[in-house]
């Protein structure tokens, strides 16, 4: 009877494989948990939730009621934005179809990240994997709830205003950071499997 054949070396889960793996699911559901809590806070604590998504389909009319911005230092304000696209407001959803196609891509991405994940050699990488999966999960959340997702940090200095981001957009930033930095090389981890 003959072997079946096994899995290329490239394609095998090594026990510091498996560890890289936890490593980034930590960080996913540290970044998932951080950023759903911190919403909470700013929509029920700060009563930003009165200000309602942009999103003509959850009472049949338009409901963007805009909150006072909370100045918290000379650079930055806490302000509530709903935001209906990804990043930036790009590609924003203007139906309930459009928010629906953008929580199936967040999910859809984050399994194929997660597959990826699986597959980690080293630190740098599944950090910045665990990061992104995280975020994006948390920002499909809040599309899937309130069909916008609750931006709230300013920054702002000179004049000039940047873009208003979450926990969940901080994570996607720097996972990109760590993900890029791994494919360059570089990184504070590179320890890779042998």
């Amino acid at each position: 009877m003959a072997n079946a054949p096994s899995a290329p070396p490239s394609a095998q889960l090594t026990p510091h494989g498996a560890s890289f793996a936890r490593l980034g699911g930590i960080w996913a559901l540290a970044t998932l948990i951080l950023d759903q809590l911190v919403k909470a806070v700013f929509l029920y604590g700060y009563d930003f939730i009165s200000c309602a998504p942009c999103a003509p389909w959850l009472e049949g009319e338009n409901l963007c009621l805009p909150c006072p911005p909370v100045e918290v230092t000379g650079f930055l304000n806490f302000v509530m934005v709903w935001n209906t696209g990804v990043s930036f407001g790009l590609f924003a959803a203007g139906s309930l179809a459009g928010t629906l196609v953008l929580v199936g891509f967040s999910v859809g991405m984050s399994v194929l990240l997660g597959v990826w994940l699986m597959r980690a050699e080293n630190a740098n990488l599944a950090l910045g994997l665990g990061l992104v999966i995280g975020g994006a999960l948390g920002n499909a959340i809040d599309r899937a709830i309130y069909g916008a997702v609750a931006d709230f940090f300013q920054f702002h200095a000179f004049g000039y205003d940047w873009y208003v981001f979450n926990v969940a957009d901080a994570g996607i930033f720097f996972g990109v950071v760590f993900i890029l930095l791994d494919s360059l090389g570089l990184g504070p981890w590179r320890t890779r499997n042998e």
